[in-house]
């Protein structure tokens, strides 16, 4: 009996952590992870719950502070009651670590811009750009969706 207590007990408070360590949009197509850009702040809230943290990151200019709400796998970046800027760790074809020479041929018609790769996102209500970040080893660092009129 106590055998099938802790076996019960191990497969029910699993569920919690694996589900906590899958990223925010898990289950999501490219073009859902699209429209995370643009969202209320309190439809963000509603749908994923509180973040796991909330920083500020600072911009070489004062105007260009943003409060940034971190959840697994994304940061979105809020401006007033909207956000402006997602950081997702995976997205279109490209994941954090991937080598430059593969994001480049996984994003045709991505700019070449040394440290980093430039990606327009057309179809959209506002203009969309994706920005991919190469450490100096020349892998993914980051990976981020914002409105290029920003």
């Amino acid at each position: 009996m106590k055998r099938h207590f802790l076996l019960l007990s191990l497969i029910i408070f699993s569920f919690p952590l694996n589900a906590q360590n899958q990223p925010v949009y898990a289950g999501l197509s490219n073009d859902e992870r699209l429209s995370f850009v643009g969202m209320m702040m309190a439809d963000l809230l509603e749908k994923y719950g509180p973040p796991r943290s909330v920083v500020a990151d600072r911009g070489s200019e004062v105007w260009q502070d943003d409060v940034v709400f971190q959840y697994n796998g994304a940061d979105f970046y809020i401006y007033r009651d909207r956000i402006w800027q997602v950081r997702l760790s995976s997205t279109h074809g490209v994941s954090d670590g991937d080598r430059k020479a593969v994001v480049l041929l996984t994003l045709s018609g991505a700019e070449d811009k040394g440290d980093h790769a430039l990606f327009a996102i057309t179809g959209r209500d506002w203009p969309l750009m994706m920005r991919i970040n190469f450490n100096s080893a020349g892998q993914v660092a980051a990976i981020y969706i914002y409105r290029s009129d920003y």
